[in-house]
């Protein structure tokens, strides 16, 4: 398909203000949550998905 704009990556950053002490419940969160997200099962093998955060406890 010649002319056609393809989606091949997405980057997703997030900026995170947690609980204090509880920075290691959230790692946890981020380093799962593609396995359990419906949209980015969906396009598992065809758009590669980047995810990487800012952490701040308060």
């Amino acid at each position: 398909m010649e002319g056609v704009i393809r989606i091949t990556r997405i980057r997703v950053h997030y900026h995170l203000k947690i609980p204090a002490g509880t920075r290691d419940r959230a790692q946890r969160a981020l380093d799962t949550h593609q396995a359990k997200c419906p949209a980015a099962m969906s396009v598992k093998g065809t758009i590669e998905i980047e995810t990487s955060a800012e952490i701040e406890e308060i």
